[in-house]
C-alpha cells in the first residue's frame, strides 16, 4: 500500500511539474527519483526492454531478407509481432536519439543539426525520468548522443556494465541495450577489427559478395559488393548479442514479466542511405513481444506483422502509456500501444539539416504509399563532400567512377549539381526512390496534398530548421531554442517560407523579390534572400550593387552568404576579403559556412588558402571539429 501511494504523489507532482519545480528536479539525486515496490504491483507495472542497434534497414530474415542469418531476431519475430512500417526522424543517430529520448521533433527542441548542442527547457524531460519517479530502475547501456547534455537524473546507470540486475528487489526496469557493432563505421574497420567482430559468426553465417543484391544506385563493384556483404555479417554479429540479453532476461525468470522492444536507430550504414532521407535511411525493423499477461495491448497474434505508421517520436509515449505513467502535454508523438494508445497515425515525417560539415535542409511526409521530400536548398548536390562518408570504400568507388562517367542514370543521378525542389516517391512501386514523380501530372493530387501537410506539420511542430543554424545560437542566447521555435518574434516561420520558396524557384524573374528580402529588416529573412540569389548563379547579376551592400551586412552569414552570390557574378575580389574575414570569427558556425563557400568555389579561391589553414580553431565542440576538417582537405581542392 505504501509503493502505491507513493506512486500517485510521485504521478500528482509529475502533472503539476513545470517550470517551478524542473530546476529541482534536475538536482534530485537517484535514491530520491525512485520509490520501493512491492510483489502486488509486478502484474501492473510491466518491465521494458529495448534492444537497439546501428544503421540498418529491415534486413532480418523476418522480413523476407533470404540473404539474412538472423535467427535471434527471426525467432523474437515469431513470438512478437513484426512492424514494416517504422521510420526515424532522419537518416542518422544523433538527432533520432534526441526525438526518442523526448518524444519531441528534433526541428522544434533545436537538436536538428548533425552533431549540435542544444539545451532542454526545465519542462521536458527524457521519458526515462517519468519512468524514475513512477518508480522503475532505469538502465542505459551505454549510447545516449542526445545533442544535449544527459541529465544526471535521466538514468539510475548509464555505463557499459549498467543493467536491470542491479535494481532493488521485485522493481521494475526500463532497460536499454544499444549495439554498435554493426554501425556505419564497422562496415570499413580493418580486416583484422572486422575479423573480431565477426568471430562468432560460423562459416555458413557469412555472406558471400557474389549473392549480395546492390541496390540500383549503387554501381556493381567489388568493393561495393565487399561493403553490403559486410554490412550483412556485421547484422549477424548483432544478432548473437541481442541473444545474450534475451539468454539474461530468460535466465532471470523475467520473460514473462517483460515487454520486449528490438529496433534499429536509422538506415542502412551506406553511402546514400545513410544521413539521407530516402528509404534506406529512414526505414528500420522494429519487432514487439508481449508476455502472455500483456498480451491484449498487441496488435496481432504472435508472429504477425503490423502495418501501422509508427515514428521516433511516438516511442516515449508508447513506453510512458505501457507503464501506466501519465504523458506529459509537450510530447508531440503518439502512443502506439498500451491504455493510451492513440488513433493509428495517417503521415509520419522526417528531418535532414546540416549533416556533419555540409549544410542542408530538408523535409519529408510520407504515408503508406507515398514519400513527400521538400528540398530547401536545392542549389546543392545529394552528394555534399561529407568527410566522415566519403572514408567509405563504396562511397570511393562511386565518386570515382562517377568522375569518369562510368555511371548509368540512375546511379549519376545522385551527383547532380542541384537536386530537385520536390520530390515524390511510390514507396510500393519504387522502393528505393529512384523515380521522382513531382512533375508527372498523374500524381498531381498527392504532391499537393503531401506539399500542403509539410508545410501544415512544420507551421504546428514550430519548425527551427528554416531558422539559420548561427540565427538560431545567436536568438537562443539566454534561452533554450525551444523557446526561440515557439517565439513567432524570433522564428517568423510563415514569412520565412514565403522566403525560402522564392528562394528555391531559381527563377530570374524573382530577382527583384529576392532583392526585397535581402533589404528586409529581419536578418533571418535577409538570409534566405541571399539564399536565393546564390542559387541563381550567373543569373543573379541583376542584383549586384544590392550584394556588394549585403557584402556588408550587420549579419556574418548574410555577409558570407552575399559574398557566394558575388562570386558567382564574377565579382570574386569583392567577394574573397568578406570569405577571409569570416574565417576570424567567434562563432564557429560562420567559419564552417565560409569553408563551405570557398570549397565551392575550388582552384578561383586560392587566395583564400594561407587563410584557411590559419582559420582559428577552439578547443572543443562539433562544429568546431568539423571546421577543423575542413582545414585539412579544402586546400588539397587548391592545388595546381
Amino acid at each position: 500500500m505504501k509503493a502505491r501511494t507513493t506512486f500517485w504523489i510521485a504521478a500528482i507532482c509529475l502533472l503539476c511539474g513545470g517550470a517551478a519545480t524542473g530546476q529541482q528536479t534536475q538536482a534530485r539525486s537517484a535514491s530520491e527519483a525512485t520509490v520501493t515496490w512491492d510483489a502486488s504491483e509486478r502484474t501492473e507495472r510491466p518491465n521494458i526492454l529495448w534492444v537497439t542497434c546501428e544503421d540498418i534497414c529491415p534486413n532480418l530474415g523476418c522480413y523476407g531478407d533470404t540473404y539474412a542469418r538472423t535467427p535471434v531476431l527471426d525467432r523474437l519475430a515469431a513470438q512478437g509481432v513484426r512492424y514494416t512500417h517504422a521510420f526515424g526522424i532522419t537518416g542518422v543517430c544523433a538527432p533520432n536519439r534526441s526525438c526518442l529520448i523526448t518524444g519531441v521533433y528534433p526541428s522544434t527542441l533545436g537538436s536538428h543539426n548533425m552533431r549540435c548542442t542544444t539545451r532542454l527547457p526545465d519542462s521536458i524531460k527524457c521519458f526515462s525520468e517519468y519512468l524514475r519517479r513512477a518508480g522503475y530502475y532505469c538502465t542505459n547501456n551505454v549510447k545516449t548522443d542526445y545533442n544535449f547534455a544527459v541529465p544526471k537524473t535521466a538514468w539510475d546507470e548509464n555505463s557499459r556494465k549498467t543493467h536491470w540486475r542491479k535494481r532493488q528487489s521485485d522493481q521494475p526496469f526500463f532497460s536499454v541495450f544499444n549495439f554498435t557493432v554493426c554501425h556505419e563505421g564497422q562496415i570499413r574497420q580493418s580486416d583484422a577489427g572486422f575479423a573480431k567482430n565477426t568471430a562468432r559468426l560460423t562459416p555458413d553465417q557469412r555472406h558471400d559478395p557474389a549473392g549480395v543484391a546492390i541496390p540500383p544506385f549503387h554501381p556493381d563493384t567489388a568493393e561495393v559488393r565487399r561493403d553490403w556483404a559486410r554490412y550483412h555479417d556485421l547484422i549477424t554479429a548483432m544478432d548473437y548479442q541481442a541473444g545474450d540479453v534475451l539468454r539474461q532476461l530468460d535466465e532471470d525468470g523475467l520473460a514473462d514479466d517483460t515487454i520486449v522492444f528490438f529496433f534499429g536507430d536509422n538506415g542502412a550504414g551506406m553511402p546514400g542511405c545513410k544521413k539521407w532521407v530516402w528509404e534506406a535511411g529512414l526505414h528500420v525493423p522494429m519487432i514487439v513481444r508481449f508476455p502472455a499477461k500483456y498480451r491484449s495491448w498487441s496488435p496481432g497474434q504472435a508472429g504477425s506483422a503490423c502495418d501501422r505508421l509508427v515514428s521516433f517520436v511516438d516511442f516515449a509515449p508508447t513506453v510512458l502509456s505501457l507503464a501506466g505513467v501519465e504523458i506529459p502535454p509537450h510530447v508531440q508523438g503518439h502512443a502506439f500501444l498500451g491504455p493510451k494508445a492513440d488513433e493509428p497515425r495517417k503521415f509520419v515525417y522526417a528531418i535532414r539539416d546540416r549533416m556533419a560539415e555540409r549544410f542542408d535542409t530538408v523535409r519529408v511526409v510520407r504515408d503508406k504509399q507515398f514519400q513527400y521530400v521538400r528540398n530547401f536548398q536545392p542549389h546543392r548536390s545529394w552528394s555534399q563532400f561529407v568527410s566522415y562518408t566519403e572514408e567509405m570504400p563504396t562511397m570511393k568507388v562511386w565518386r570515382a567512377q562517377s568522375e569518369a562517367g562510368r555511371l548509368n542514370a540512375i546511379q549519376a543521378r545522385y551527383f547532380q549539381p542541384a537536386k530537385p525542389v520536390e520530390e515524390l516517391y511510390d514507396t510500393a512501386d519504387d522502393p528505393h526512390h529512384v523515380h521522382n514523380l513531382a512533375d508527372d501530372p498523374r500524381f498531381s493530387e498527392v504532391l499537393d496534398r503531401m506539399r500542403r501537410e509539410c508545410r501544415d506539420w512544420m507551421l504546428r511542430t514550430h519548425d527551427l530548421g528554416v531558422l539559420s543554424e548561427y540565427e538560431l545560437e545567436r536568438r537562443s542566447a539566454g534561452r533554450t531554442p525551444w523557446d526561440v521555435a515557439h517565439d513567432a518574434q524570433a522564428n517568423p516561420l510563415e514569412r520565412l517560407l514565403s522566403a525560402a520558396d522564392a528562394a528555391n524557384r531559381m527563377a530570374p524573374a524573382d530577382v527583384p523579390a529576392l532583392v526585397e528580402f535581402l533589404r528586409a529588416g529581419e536578418s533571418a529573412v535577409r538570409f534566405w534572400g541571399a539564399i536565393g540569389l546564390v542559387a541563381l548563379g550567373e543569373r543573379a547579376r541583376p542584383a549586384t550593387e544590392t550584394l556588394l551592400a549585403a557584402a556588408k551586412d550587420e549579419s556574418p552569414e548574410v555577409r558570407v552568404i552575399a559574398a557566394e552570390a558575388l562570386a558567382n557574378v564574377g565579382r570574386l575580389k569583392d567577394a574573397m576579403p568578406v570569405l577571409i574575414a569570416a574565417l576570424e570569427h567567434d562563432s564557429a558556425v560562420i567559419r564552417l559556412r565560409a569553408l563551405n563557400v570557398l570549397d565551392q568555389l575550388g582552384p578561383v579561391a586560392r587566395p583564400a588558402l594561407q587563410a584557411i589553414q590559419q582559420a582559428r580553431l577552439q578547443a572543443k565542440g562539433h562544429v568546431e571539429d568539423y571546421v577543423g576538417r575542413m582545414v585539412q582537405y579544402v586546400p588539397e581542392k587548391f592545388s595546381p
